[in-house]
């Protein structure tokens, strides 16, 4: 289920579908296949990063985000939480993504996740997010969650929106980049352990 899913650092990730889905795509390297699908949850740097997208977008390549992405980057499909849409053929809704105890990512900025369905495999990508009610049930087969603390999540916090979200497979990201290492996703890991949710911890590509 996770062999087409790639790690590529901090929150960003590709899926190898087809079609090529890239999520919050930061500091790129190597070859890499062009995008029929971008998908960026809010405007800050390290996941808003125009000299990236560029790096994988091609004429047919669709770019879908919040308003706040769409007012600094061209050629935007906008979504707004709560919003359900079918791009690329890949089925997208987007959910809200804040903080509850920390003032980054304030939930009228209307910055988002995404619940996305590639190759038969749903996939929750948390975006910058601490744990929130929206998480409640969403039940996908892969949730993507920060774990660092600091800007979002902690791996505690994740360990409970893991529980309450309850994929089969939870991989930890935000880590590793900016702030965060691979402490924080092993202790998602280890309080995790006989819960019947599995933690993968990607290799970075």
């Amino acid at each position: 289920m996770l062999e087409t899913l790639h790690w590529l650092g901090h929150d960003a990730f590709r899926i190898d579908g087809p079609p090529v889905v890239y999520l919050d795509p930061y500091r790129l390297a190597g070859e890499l296949p062009p995008a029929d699908l971008v998908l960026i949850t809010h405007d800050h740097f390290d996941h808003l990063s125009a000299e990236d997208v560029a790096k994988v977008r091609v004429p047919r390549t669709i770019v879908a985000g919040p308003p706040e992405v769409a007012a600094r980057l061209g050629g935007v499909e906008v979504l707004h939480a709560g919003d359900e849409r079918t791009l690329a053929g890949v089925s997208v809704r987007a959910v809200p993504a804040y903080n509850t105890n920390k003032k980054f990512h304030p939930k009228k900025s209307g910055k988002v996740g995404f619940v996305l369905t590639v190759g038969g495999v749903t996939y929750y990508h948390a975006g910058d997010t601490d744990l929130i009610p929206e998480m409640e049930g969403l039940r996908p087969d892969v949730a993507l969650l920060p774990v660092s603390g600091t800007y979002v999540m902690t791996a505690a916090e994740a360990a409970e929106a893991a529980r309450r979200i309850a994929p089969r497979t939870v991989v930890p990201m935000h880590w590793g980049t900016i702030v965060g290492s691979e402490a924080d996703a092993r202790e998602l890991a280890r309080l995790l352990d006989g819960s019947g949710i599995a933690v993968v911890i990607k290799p970075k590509e």
